[in-house]
């Protein structure tokens, strides 16, 4: 009985873990109006007031802000990611987490290496599509896609085009694929 209860908690442990892992993960995605630092706003504000040639700064701060957006994603992406690897090492490494427990962490770093390489695919083929950037998170039950918006603006047939791109990476169907425009 005792086993049975060191099991059950072994694995609420690392239930926890990685809720808190998923939950800092979403806590440090920031919008790109956020990774607008100081010195870029007051970069942008000079820019506007020199006139036609502040139109062309403007537009290079801007995407300057996107990039950095993306950058900023795929690193909390990974960290976050780093953190709830750390934790099921941890449990691995532990003496006192059963076969069953190292069993399944070992699992879930399977899992989460699978879906690390995925969203690079998925990213890597989007750019190759055209579009700026894009940066992908997949989850248990859904894909969000979060693409820098084209020129022209996006349209349903880039959504089409990028969820295309995940369905065929993927196991996962057109509706649990979200495609969000950054800026």
């Amino acid at each position: 009985m005792s086993k049975s209860r060191k099991k059950g908690a072994v694995y609420g442990i690392i239930a926890v873990m990685l809720c808190v892992a998923v939950y800092l993960n979403w806590s440090y995605v920031q919008t790109p109006d956020d990774l607008l630092s100081t010195s870029q706003t007051s970069n942008q504000n000079q820019t506007e007031q020199e006139g036609a040639e502040g139109e062309t700064a403007e537009q290079t701060a801007n995407t300057v802000t996107t990039s950095d957006y993306f950058s900023e994603s795929r690193l909390s992406r990974e960290q976050s990611r780093d953190e709830a690897i750390s934790i099921l090492k941890d449990t691995i490494a532990s003496d006192t987490s059963d076969a069953e427990a190292k069993e399944l962490a070992n699992a879930q770093i399977s899992e989460m290496a699978d879906a690390s390489v995925t969203e690079a695919t998925i990213e890597s083929l989007i750019k190759a599509k055209g579009y700026q950037d894009a940066v992908v998170f997949i989850g248990s039950d859904s894909v969000n896609v979060i693409v820098a918006t084209p020129e022209a603006g996006f349209t349903e047939t880039d959504a089409s085009k990028i969820s295309d791109i995940v369905v065929a990476e993927t196991s996962f169907r057109p509706d649990q694929i979200k495609i969000v425009e950054a800026g």
